[in-house]
């Protein structure tokens, strides 16, 4: 098993499960929004992408205003983020092993905050990429360039973990290895370059 200097995490369906927190408050913007009754299927497909390009493929009128409003009942929904079984051990044990832990993600510094700060999460992570950090976001390679560059570390020492196409797609753009966290890929989309595939989170542990 090759061994890796830095383990960087994506957050949505990687690390924490914020999938009906994100979805049911997108099914209530698009009746507003649109007049439509989309199911929860039907949304889906919108899981991995950032909130504004779910504004765009939506075709919104005012994006920004409703993104704000998704994003106001998104932090109201009652159930909220819930961090995947298993976690806290694979962020313990890194950080026992002396592996440099971060964050690659395309949510908010808001939204982080609630998300894992206020969850005492943070405390693992040596740097955090977040959507306001770069120009550009996954699949392009910048975040987890930038990523690497504040940690110092070389693409060949580090690997991402993530559960959305476009985590892998950014992976092989950076140069880096792709570890594909399959329990929270809800389409169970086939990762071809992914160069792990972990059935669940205390499966990262071999990286050890």
């Amino acid at each position: 098993m090759k061994k890796y200097k830095a383990i960087i995490y994506d957050i949505d369906g990687t690390v924490l499960n914020t999938l009906n927190m994100n979805m049911y408050p997108l099914m209530k913007i698009i009746k507003e929004e649109l007049g439509e009754d989309w199911s929860f299927e039907d949304v889906l497909k919108f899981a991995s992408y950032p909130g504004m390009k779910v504004m765009e493929e939506l075709h919104i009128q005012d994006k920004e205003k409703t993104y704000e409003r998704w994003v106001k009942y998104v932090n109201e929904y009652e159930e909220g983020a819930s961090l995947y079984d298993g976690f806290e051990e694979v962020f313990k044990q890194f950080e026992k092993a002396g592996i440099i832990q971060a964050v690659v993600s395309a949510k908010t510094k808001e939204q982080y905050q609630i998300d894992m700060v206020e969850k005492g999460l943070d405390k693992y992570m040596q740097a955090t990429i977040l959507a306001d950090d770069t120009d550009k976001h996954k699949p392009d390679p910048q975040p987890l360039l930038e990523c690497l560059k504040r940690l110092q570390v070389n693409p060949e020492e580090a690997i991402y973990i993530g559960d959305a196409k476009s985590d892998e797609l950014a992976s092989l753009n950076a140069h880096i290895d792709f570890g594909y966290a399959k329990w929270g890929n809800v389409n169970k989309e086939e990762m071809k370059d992914a160069a792990f595939v972990f059935e669940q989170p205390l499966d990262l542990l071999e990286l050890l």
